[in-house]
């Protein structure tokens, strides 16, 4: 009672095709891919970005504290 026979795969298969039909479910699919490249590149670029982070360098006159100061007026 638990486990789906083929017969009820069949017949969601079946369903399915007649909801978006034979030409929506490969475009889907592309899209799916297209989103997926999309979101490893948009990874590699953030590791990237955080390779080349410069950092902050106060002058030597400047204190921490007027540094958070200058921040929380911008």
């Amino acid at each position: 009672m638990g486990s789906f026979s083929i017969w009820h795969w069949l017949i969601v298969l079946v369903v399915v095709l007649l909801l978006f039909g034979r030409g929506k479910i490969p475009e889907l699919m592309g899209d799916m891919a297209k989103g997926i490249k999309s979101f490893k590149k948009g990874m590699s670029d953030e590791d990237e970005t955080a390779d080349n982070a410069k950092t902050v360098e106060h002058r030597s006159d400047e204190t921490v504290d007027a540094a958070k100061e200058k921040a929380s007026k911008s």
